[in-house]
């Protein structure tokens, strides 16, 4: 299933575009959670899963938490719930279940996606809101496998309105596809991602969005990200031959 042209202008688009034309090329390498995710891998993942989602009664404009420990969960988590037309909610691993509870009911999510490591805080923090299922990427008890989204029937993903269209719920406020596009665009300005680059990741997921718009950017330009995962793991800039960095606040620098 590729996205259709209802996507135009969304950052599913933007994203995803060329995405099955770059073949099995490696997009994505998260070395905390030990997936390489090619680009056909990465788009064919997040629009059976986003139909999937849309079978099991998610709606246009839903939110949908994402409670989730590595790079690789957030991308395939955040643009699944983009992708079946719902508003991401990121939301720091920090969190206590209560503090997570009260923020889930202040987006008035009904659905909630985390990791198997993450998912006793999950349920706690579900239960004490109006989310009524619980996604798990990977295995974890009263949770639904994410892997059970893929199986469904496939159906049609809904139209996108890039204009009006939210993407994300962040503590600062609802933040739009174009807002997100925005985001990406910033981050690309000191550094002009191209094919040829190799970005090392080292923030982690949190409520925020710059980790998501750095994956996002990296994958439109057709570049690889290799997520270590809080830390420049020793030999790992050697190993894969990183060009870009991230900084501190939120900034990218070109190292080669």
């Amino acid at each position: 299933m590729k996205p259709t042209a209802s996507t135009t202008g969304t950052v599913i688009h933007d994203v995803f575009r060329r995405a099955y034309e770059r073949g099995d090329r490696p997009a994505l390498v998260d070395l905390r959670g030990g997936h390489v995710y090619g680009y056909r891998r990465l788009v064919t993942e997040v629009t059976r899963a986003a139909s999937g989602l849309v079978r099991r009664g998610a709606r246009r404009d839903q939110v949908v938490g994402v409670h989730v420990s590595t790079a690789g969960a957030q991308t395939l988590a955040t643009h699944t719930v983009l992708a079946a037309g719902g508003v991401a909610a990121p939301i720091d691993p920090a969190l206590k279940p209560e503090e997570m509870a009260a923020w889930l009911r202040a987006c008035d999510a009904r659905t909630l996606i985390t990791t198997p490591d993450l998912a006793e805080t999950a349920i706690q923090a579900a239960e004490a809101s109006r989310v009524r299922q619980v996604i798990s990427l990977g295995p974890a008890l009263d949770t639904i496998d994410f892997r059970t989204l893929l199986t469904l029937e496939p159906t049609a993903l809904p139209a996108l309105d890039a204009k009006r269209q939210d993407a994300l719920v962040l503590a600062g406020g609802r933040l739009s596809h174009a807002g997100l596009l925005g985001r990406m665009a910033e981050l690309d300005l000191p550094v002009r991602l191209a094919e040829s680059d190799v970005v090392l990741a080292t923030w982690l997921p949190d409520g925020g969005c710059d980790l998501l718009a750095l994956v996002g950017l990296s994958v439109s330009k057709g570049a690889l990200v290799v997520a270590a995962g809080g830390a420049d793991l020793p030999g790992t800039s050697y190993d894969f031959s990183v060009t870009v960095v991230t900084g501190p606040g939120g900034t990218l620098e070109r190292v080669r």
